[in-house]
């Protein structure tokens, strides 16, 4: 049987490099490390659930290094620069 994930065992962390902040400012786009048996769909609840916010659009892919990587594009009337200083990413 299936198992879902709880919402805290989806997100990984955040991710703060340089193109990470560019998509926050320019695309309104979180970007996490995920769980590597996470689906799009539990991907976008667990964000929501956490930080309160509608997710508009979720891209994943697998890193070279074997780790998921979850690009998160916010609903126009969220601000993902308005977000990332609650993950430490921005100040």
């Amino acid at each position: 049987m299936y198992k879902k994930f709880d919402p805290y065992d989806v997100i990984i962390s955040p991710v703060s490099t340089e193109k990470a902040v560019r998509l926050i400012n320019e695309e309104n786009k979180l970007t996490f490390y995920v769980n590597l048996r996470a689906n799009k769909q539990e991907i976008k609840r667990a964000v929501e659930e956490i930080l309160e916010v509608k997710v508009d659009k979720v891209w994943t892919l697998i890193t070279p290094d074997g780790r998921k990587k979850a690009y998160v594009k916010l609903k126009p009337k969220y601000k993902a620069s308005d977000v990332a200083p609650k993950l430490g990413i921005l100040v």
